[in-house]
């Protein structure tokens, strides 16, 4: 075929595409409709699970499954905007990981509200002002993020969806390296990023800064600072990326948690997590969490904070493989509720690799 064969067989596709994806959203629509009357909530982890294993599985390429995953992310977030006028909150500022891992999750269709703290974005949902919300709850090479476990204790959302992020550190600014005589950077970042500082620029002065987006704000209004973030925020604020993937750990992943007010039905591959209380005395938490061996059911983290209740009392939070609703997960939590002193149910929500 020539050049101009091929052209015109695009636009005739393109064309087709148009239609079916507007008929596509006709049904989505309806669904809407269908959803609203009942008291549903509109966003369906476990079926958007479902259409991202059923698309690749007959994709025969040559895009790849991670391409047509982000096609599809992009369809559903229009369609979600034209059912209803949703508003995703997340802990921000904007143009940090934590907006990425957002619109990563929902797409670029949604409005988006930035937060102060965490617990700002628990409030947002608990009050409707947002339909949904996303936290950080725990990265890879610096651990929990303690305070979102801390709003469980008195919260009754639920985790409905989890996001898993890669975290990229760049180093941006719109200095040549050589001339770099700041740094501007959020304790954590500094911390995921000290060997390749230590080695590429070793004299620069390091300013801790409240947040990566922050960073590079503050680096865009100086001649000779820099930043470092994700590439969300040198987009934003017009910084070049001098050095990316500079982390010192490559297997550096964030997992963030979508707050919401209602839990799907099981996929057939999901997590459910967990937050206990046992009595002060030897081998209660032994006791405990034997239920998950007694089962056979993959505990897969635990962690302790203090109740803040009264001292030395403590809750553990703990994710197991499994739905809530699935037959050996439920019997497992009510066995383990003759053992606690107290059992919550956080959620359960597809699992993501």
């Amino acid at each position: 075929m020539s050049l101009s064969e091929h052209r015109q067989a695009i636009d005739q596709l393109d064309a087709q595409i148009v239609k079916l994806l507007n008929e596509r959203t006709q049904h989505v629509l309806a669904i809407g409709e269908i959803k609203l009357a009942a008291g549903e909530e509109i966003y369906a982890p476990h079926r958007e699970r479902a259409v991202f294993d059923r698309i690749c599985k007959s994709n025969s390429g040559p895009i790849t499954d991670e391409q047509l995953r982000s096609i599809y992310r992009e369809i559903m977030s229009s369609a979600l905007a034209l059912e209803k006028t949703m508003v995703i909150a997340y802990f921000g500022p904007e143009a940090t990981f934590t907006h990425q891992a957002a619109i990563q999750k929902f797409g670029a269709s949604l409005n988006y509200a930035a937060q102060k703290t965490i617990g700002d974005v628990f409030t947002d949902v608990s009050k409707r002002t947002a339909d949904y919300g996303v936290v950080p709850v725990e990265n890879s090479t610096e651990g929990v993020v303690t305070h979102t476990l801390d709003m469980f204790v008195d919260s009754d959302l639920k985790v409905v969806s989890q996001i898993v992020l890669h975290i990229q550190q760049c180093l941006m600014s719109n200095a040549p390296l050589a001339k770099i005589k700041k740094l501007y950077v959020h304790p954590q970042s500094l911390a995921q990023c000290r060997g390749w500082l230590a080695k590429n620029l070793p004299r620069v002065e390091i300013i801790e800064t409240s947040s990566n987006a922050r960073s590079a704000e503050m680096a865009a209004q100086e001649k000779f600072a820099a930043a470092l973030g994700g590439a969300l925020a040198a987009e934003k604020y017009g910084l070049r990326i001098l050095a990316q993937d500079i982390q010192d750990n490559t297997v550096n992943v964030t997992r963030f948690i979508v707050l919401g007010r209602q839990c799907s039905p099981p996929t057939g591959d999901d997590r459910t997590s967990l937050m206990l209380s046992v009595a002060d005395r030897a081998g209660a938490l032994h006791e405990a969490i034997a239920v998950f061996r007694k089962f056979k059911i993959n505990m897969t983290k635990i962690e302790s904070r203090p109740s803040k209740r009264k001292a030395w009392e403590y809750f553990f939070f703990i994710d197991c493989a499994g739905h809530f609703q699935d037959a050996k997960v439920a019997k497992a939590i009510a066995h383990l509720g003759k053992h606690c002193n107290f059992v919550k149910i956080l959620g359960s929500y597809p699992n993501v690799d």
